[in-house]
Formats: C-alpha cells, structure tokens, sequence
C-alpha cells in the first residue's frame, strides 16, 4: 500500500505558522526568513494576520527565495464580525494564498472565508483549536479543510495548550478526513522561544512552491516537534512498519479507542500487527525520550 513515505522525491522541512512585522509579529519578514533558513528549514509561510488593523498583509517574500531555500505565500484568516461556538474569534491557516485573496466583507463568516481560501488554491488549517475552545463542530463547520493543528509551539508559553491532537481524533471518528500539522506560530517576542519547535516534513520531488503546496494538499508529508519518521510501510490486513530515529514508545492509534504500541530505550523499528485491527484507519505517533513527538498523517485502508 502506498504511503506519503514510498512518493518519489525527499523531505523537506518547513514551517507553516509565522508572524512578523506586518502584523503582531517582533520580526521583519527578511529576518524571520534569515532564522528558519539558519535553523536548517527548506520552506516557509509567512502568515500574518489578514486583517484590516494591519492593511490586510498577504506579504511577499518571494524576494527572499533562493536555491536553498523557498516560501509559500499565505495568512491567518479572520472574519470580521462571525465568531465560533463558544464565542471566540475564527483563525484560520490559510497557505498558498493568491496575492489577489480579497479582504474579508463585515458579513462574510468563518466557513465562507475557510470556502473561500480553499476555492482560491490554499492549504486550509484550523488553527489552535484548544486555546481558543473550538468545538468539533466549528471544525466540521469549516468543510473540506485539509488539517488541524495538533502541535502550536506559542500556545506552549501562553497558556499551555499548545497540543490538540484530540480534536484530530474526534473528527475522525465522526468520519472528517483530516491530516495534523505542527507549527510555531512564531511572534518572535523576547525571551518567548517559540520558534523552530514544531513543523512540517514535506514529501516533494522538487523544493519548488507549487510542489510542496500540492504535496501538502494531498497529506504528502508528516508532522514533528523533534523525532524523524523515516519510512512507514502497510500491508493491509497484515503488518505495519514503522522505522524512525530513537524513540522512547512508538504508537498506532485509530479509531474507537483503537491502538498498539511499542516500547524501549532508543526503539528505532516497530511491527504492527493489522490482522484484527477494526479502524478505518491507522495513524503513527512516534515520541522520544524527550518528550518530543512526531505525527503521520491518517493512513485510510480503503484507499488502496
């Protein structure tokens, strides 16, 4: 079966999530470039607030491509006046935006300007749904986006909410396919390290925009705080495999409570057993002796 990791082409680190200058961000777009690129990142999306406090930014960085190194343009999207469930303000990850997306209209809501960034071309996130409460329906309500935020390292030093793979976990019971993504959402503030501790590893033939924008819409990519997966292989009704960097427990979740797991001090494999496994579908988290954690994206069986 084929996976994200049996695709032609490499991985490519890159961060998804990041202000600047442009709006609350405490950097200039060239100096927040210049930190992932020294970091070792191969991509990035600067994703200022797009809101008219801030001249609606879709900032270009284009300027700031190289060989080595490249952007996608992209966002943070907030309607104007349409507020989630319990009352808290939409954010929405928006990359691989046009430099023509319009400004939000006063009565445009969360899901019409999540539609129109996913009509426009983007990959479409729901952004930090723990700490602004999102429910599961506001997720739903979002329709076809393509991911949740499972890791947002600036939650991690505000208020300690910087993990919501649950929310993963509970659309895809109710049958939303969704993918995980790990980011910073780096404001760069002082003595607030929250940048370069959560990502993307992008399976792409070729570190070019519209690549890696096609391969993140398509889930071709896994997410991480620190540990490398570095091949996942299924056989159907057989075994999963997993071979990844040191890990202190390797775990198959799924659906309903569904899971296996595999221990040991500095584990590098693990073999799964898939004869009785009755989910839908499996995904892997890896975590090391750290603490650290690194997410596939959900493997679908009927997608054979």
């Amino acid at each position: 079966m084929e996976t994200p990791f049996s695709r032609p082409g490499r991985f490519w680190r890159g961060s998804l999530h990041t202000h600047s200058i442009c709006s609350d961000g405490h950097r200039s777009p060239r100096e927040v470039c210049r930190f992932y690129q020294d970091a070792g990142y191969d991509f990035l999306a600067l994703t200022d607030h797009f809101l008219e406090a801030f001249d609606w930014p879709l900032v270009d960085t284009r300027p700031l491509r190289s060989e080595q190194f490249t952007t996608l343009i992209g966002a943070e999207l907030h309607p104007a006046h349409d507020r989630m469930e319990l009352g808290r303000e939409w954010h929405i990850l928006a990359v691989g935006l046009p430099f023509d997306f319009a400004p939000s209209p006063a009565e445009e809501t969360g899901p019409e300007l999540a539609g129109r960034a996913l009509a426009a071309g983007a990959f479409v996130a729901a952004a930090h749904p723990h700490w602004h409460t999102m429910t599961d329906r506001d997720v739903a309500a979002l329709g076809p986006i393509h991911a949740v935020e499972v890791f947002n390292a600036n939650c991690a030093y505000d208020n300690d909410t910087s993990d919501a793979s649950y929310m993963l976990d509970l659309r895809l019971a109710w049958g939303q396919r969704l993918n995980a993504c790990a980011t910073d959402d780096a404001h760069f503030l002082p003595g607030k390290p929250d940048g370069g501790l959560g990502w993307v590893m992008v399976r792409s033939e070729a570190l070019e925009p519209d690549a890696l924008l096609a391969a993140l819409k398509a889930g071709d990519y896994y997410s991480s705080t620190g540990p490398g997966i570095a091949e996942v292989t299924v056989e159907p009704g057989r075994r999963l495999t997993v071979h990844c960097s040191p890990a202190e427990r390797i775990f198959l979740l799924g659906d309903r409570a569904a899971y296996r797991a595999a221990g040991g001090e500095g584990i590098t494999t693990a073999e799964f057993d898939l004869s009785d496994w009755q989910s839908p579908y499996a995904r892997v988290l890896v975590r090391d002796a750290a603490g650290k954690r690194a997410w596939t994206n959900p493997i679908w069986f009927d997608a054979e």
